[in-house]
């Protein structure tokens, strides 16, 4: 099986993860795609392949020599994003791109106009959607890369390596697919999250990221005879907002800069919620604008009474470069496997966060390399068939020079 039909192969499969859920995974839909990458693990010859009951998938290919190598590891998680739909997905391939419009289906139509990034893929092979649904490139592509590579240093045993751990994980997409992630059990010095986008991208900074809920109590009265009575959750919901700097937001900021994102509101005169998430690359200025928001509920209890603003913060992930930066050997493996398949590193700040931020945290030093798929979550997402054998690539480059680590 080739990397475009083993990718094909798992679009097929319904992995939406859902926020509103507090199983694990999320939805049960995703242990039919992960008792399947178990058995394909098998069937391939990887060994001590397991899945535990939360559907977290580890798997090994045993080194080839008995040189001393760290034991590294290969992850991709196989739920795909809540934002739009990722039942009943039809790719199609676009062989050699023209760098034209590409008409998707009838009426919906993909062009660089709105797209630039497809110009960077002119006389490639890309994989596109029907333009109903997403495609799940993010990171359906990772793990085709991981399983491809796999089967390649199984396959051409004049590659020597270490032993290598592989594991696929649920529920990445709503934060938590790292929580119930064992590293012990992994048994690695480092990994990579082969989760990134086009091709190069190589992160290891990313966003200190923590929640905000809010909760309003208002009072009900009638508007006619409410002058002095009323407390209207919905006006305070927007005062609240408004109390929020307005440049601070995901539309205005880019780069380093953090901001503060209104994800929804639910609200009525007697009562209003807000969910916020609030973003820093700079854990200084993360730790500021947790409590700026705090202060903020403060500021309205004095003027409304205490109890009638509670705002609620909790950490979701920090940034993985506090834990990267005392084992840069762990990224210039992975500049030197770059350069030896001849792809330009992209290395950037991630606006958000990946699984290999909370392992970092967890003991498991743990950067991001791309998978090749561009415009994530949305039916307008692609990704070409060879940026997706040059991730296979350095996957396997990473593994041939990590065998030469403690020499």
């Amino acid at each position: 099986m080739n990397i475009q039909e083993r990718f094909i192969n798992y679009t097929k499969f319904d992995t939406q993860s859902s926020e509103e859920s507090e199983s694990v995974p999320s939805t049960s839909k995703q242990l039919i795609f992960a008792k399947y990458l178990k058995e394909e693990l098998e069937r391939e010859g990887l060994e001590d392949v397991e899945m535990d009951e939360m559907g977290y998938i580890y798997a090994t290919l045993p080194a080839n020599t008995k040189d001393d190598i760290p034991t590294i590891g290969f992850i991709s998680h196989y739920d795909t994003s809540p934002d739009c739909s990722g039942a009943n997905v039809k790719p199609s391939i676009v062989s050699n791109y023209d760098g034209t419009d590409i008409e998707l289906s009838p009426g919906i139509v993909s062009s660089p106009k709105k797209f630039p990034e497809l110009l960077n893929h002119i006389g490639e092979d890309l994989i596109v959607t029907d333009g109903t649904t997403l495609l799940g490139a993010d990171d359906k592509a990772g793990i085709a890369e991981i399983m491809q590579a796999m089967c390649y240093l199984r396959d051409n045993k004049e590659i020597k390596h270490g032993k290598i751990r592989v594991a696929f994980n649920p529920d990445e997409e709503i934060g938590k697919g790292a929580h119930n992630f064992n590293v012990e059990k992994f048994g690695c010095e480092w990994a990579y999250t082969i989760d990134g986008g086009d091709l190069g991208d190589l992160e290891f900074e990313n966003f200190n990221a923590a929640s905000g809920k809010v909760s309003i109590k208002g009072v009900s009265v009638h508007p006619g005879y409410a002058k002095g009575k009323m407390i209207n959750a919905n006006r305070l919901a927007t005062e609240f907002a408004n109390m929020l700097p307005a440049g601070e937001t995901p539309e205005e900021t880019e780069g380093y800069e953090g901001f503060y994102h209104l994800l929804g509101i639910e609200s009525g005169t007697e009562c209003a919620k807000m969910n916020y998430i609030i973003r820093d690359h700079d854990r200084g200025r993360f730790e500021d604008r947790k409590v700026f928001f705090k202060r903020c509920a403060d500021k309205m209890n004095e003027k409304y009474g205490e109890g009638t603003v509670t705002a609620v913060v909790s950490d979701q992930y920090y940034n993985m470069k506090e834990k990267i930066s005392p084992n840069m050997h762990v990224i210039d493996i992975v500049l030197k496997a770059m350069q030896e398949c001849d792809v330009p590193p992209k290395v950037e700040p991630i606006r958000g966060g990946t699984d290999g931020a909370q392992l970092s945290f967890k003991g498991l030093p743990c950067p991001n390399i791309f998978a090749g798929g561009v415009n994530f979550h949305g039916p307008y997402e692609f990704v070409s068939i060879q940026v997706m054998e040059k991730a296979m690539q350095v996957i396997v480059k990473i593994c041939e020079i990590t065998s030469s680590y403690n020499k």
